[in-house]
C-alpha cells in the first residue's frame, strides 16, 4: 500500500482541515500518518482512521520550539518509509523539502495561510525576514502547491510563478452532530446566544471589541470557544466590564461538541481586521461552520469572506471595530425577523453547495497525479 506522511506543526485535535485531507488520502488508498505535537494542555486524541504520532516538545514557543520541532520533524521523516509528503504550511516546509530531495519523494505544499503575512510577523521584521528566505527558498522549487483561496493564490503564482491549486477548508455535511441542548450545556434560555470560535483567536481578529460590546447588550450570551493568544486578554476584560454572565468561555474541543454548541447560536462572527494581507485574503474554516450549522454571519467587509455573505445573502458587515458599532450591528442581526428569513434560505443552498463532499474532489484530482 502506497504510504503518505503528513505533518503538520498543530495539535491534531483542532486541526479540522489536515484531518480531511487524511480521511481523502485515506480513501484514495494511502496508508496515511499524521504528524503533529502534544502540548501540556492538548485534549486527548480522538479516534482516527488512520495513524497518528504526537510529538512532545521541551518547548512550546519562540524559536527554540520552531528549532526543535523542525530538526525532530527531520529525523522522523528520514527514519519513516513513504510514498508521498504532505507538508502543512511553511514551519513544517523546510524538513519536507529536504526529506523529498534527499529521498527522492513527491512533496505536496499546503499553505492554510498567507504565513509571512501575518499580524504575529509583520510587527517583528527580523523574524518575518527568517520565514521569508525559507519561503523564498521552498516555494520556487516546487511545481505546485495548494491554498485556501483564489486571493492568496494568485499571490503566490504572481511572487514565485508555481502553479496554486484552492481547496477551501469547507467541513462535510456528514460530520454535522445533533443540536445541543442549552439546558444540558449549562447555557443561558432566555437569552440571545452568539459564538466566536476557532484555534485561532488572536490579536487584530476583532475579538476583543467583539467583547467589549458585550456591555451593550444585556439580553444576550457570547460563547468564545477554542484558543488563540488573545484569550488571557478577553477573560481580563470580561472580568473589568462585569459582565461574566453574557461571555463564557470553553476550551478546545473536538469537531463535533464545538458545532453541537454552534448550532444553538443566532449570530457567529468573523471579524479580522483588513490590517495585513493574510487577514484582507483570509477565508477562514469557521465562516463555513456557521453556513453548515445554519447560523447567520456578522463580519468585517474582507475580500473572500465578503464574496461568501453576498454570493449566498447570509448575514451583514459591521461599518467599523468600534464596539458600538458591533453592538448595534448585531441587534439589527437579532431584530430583522424578515432578513433573518431571507439569510435561512441563503444558507440552506450554501451548506449544500460548500460542503467538503464537493471541495475534495479539487484534492483527489491533485493527489491522482502523484500517484
Amino acid at each position: 500500500m502506497k504510504r503518505v506522511i503528513v505533518s503538520v506543526i498543530n495539535d491534531l485535535v483542532t486541526d479540522q482541515r489536515v484531518n480531511k485531507s487524511c480521511l481523502t488520502l485515506q480513501k484514495m488508498g494511502y496508508e496515511v500518518l499524521l504528524v503533529g505535537r502534544k502540548q501540556r494542555k492538548s485534549p486527548p486524541m480522538d479516534d482516527r482512521p488512520y495513524g497518528t504520532k504526537r510529538m512532545k516538545l521541551l518547548f512550546e514557543k519562540g524559536p527554540l520550539f520552531y528549532a526543535e520541532y523542525n530538526t525532530r520533524l527531520f529525523f522522523f521523516l528520514l527514519f519513516h518509509k513513504a510514498n508521498l509528503l504532505l507538508s502543512n504550511d511553511l514551519d513544517t516546509a523546510l524538513p519536507n523539502f529536504f526529506i523529498s530531495r534527499l529521498k527522492r519523494i513527491r512533496m505536496i505544499y499546503d499553505s492554510h495561510e498567507y504565513f509571512t503575512e501575518t499580524p504575529e510577523l509583520v510587527g517583528r521584521p527580523r523574524v518575518q525576514k527568517v520565514w521569508k528566505r525559507i519561503e523564498d527558498f521552498v516555494v520556487p522549487r516546487l511545481k505546485e502547491m495548494i491554498t485556501v483561496c483564489d486571493s492568496i493564490a494568485e499571490l503566490f503564482e504572481q511572487k514565485y510563478g508555481v502553479r496554486c491549486h484552492v481547496v477551501r477548508n469547507i467541513p462535510p455535511r456528514s460530520a454535522l452532530p445533533n443540536k445541543g441542548d442549552k439546558q444540558a450545556l449549562n447555557l443561558p434560555e432566555d437569552k440571545h446566544l452568539l459564538v466566536l470560535q476557532g484555534s485561532g483567536i488572536n490579536i487584530q481578529r476583532g475579538a476583543e471589541e467583539l467583547v467589549e460590546a458585550m456591555q451593550y447588550l444585556e439580553d444576550c450570551c457570547l460563547m468564545v470557544i477554542g484558543g488563540g493568544d488573545v484569550l488571557p486578554t478577553l477573560k481580563q476584560m470580561t472580568s473589568d466590564l462585569h459582565i461574566e454572565g453574557r461571555v463564557r468561555f470553553f476550551p478546545r474541543m473536538p469537531y463535533q461538541q464545538m458545532m453541537a454548541y454552534t448550532q444553538l447560536a443566532e449570530l457567529g462572527f468573523v471579524l479580522d481586521k483588513d490590517t495585513n494581507l493574510n487577514y484582507r485574503f483570509c477565508l477562514p474554516n469557521k465562516l463555513f461552520d456557521f453556513i453548515q450549522a445554519g447560523v447567520p454571519v456578522v463580519a468585517s467587509e474582507l475580500v473572500e469572506v465578503g464574496k461568501i455573505i453576498k454570493k449566498y445573502d447570509i448575514g451583514l458587515f459591521i461599518p467599523d471595530h468600534d464596539p458600538k458599532s458591533i453592538a448595534a450591528t448585531i441587534r439589527q442581526g437579532l431584530d430583522d425577523t424578515d432578513q433573518r428569513l431571507i439569510w435561512q434560505k441563503g444558507l440552506t443552498q450554501a451548506a449544500e453547495e460548500l460542503c467538503w463532499e464537493n471541495e475534495q474532489q479539487t484534492l483527489i484530482e491533485i493527489y491522482k497525479h502523484y500517484e
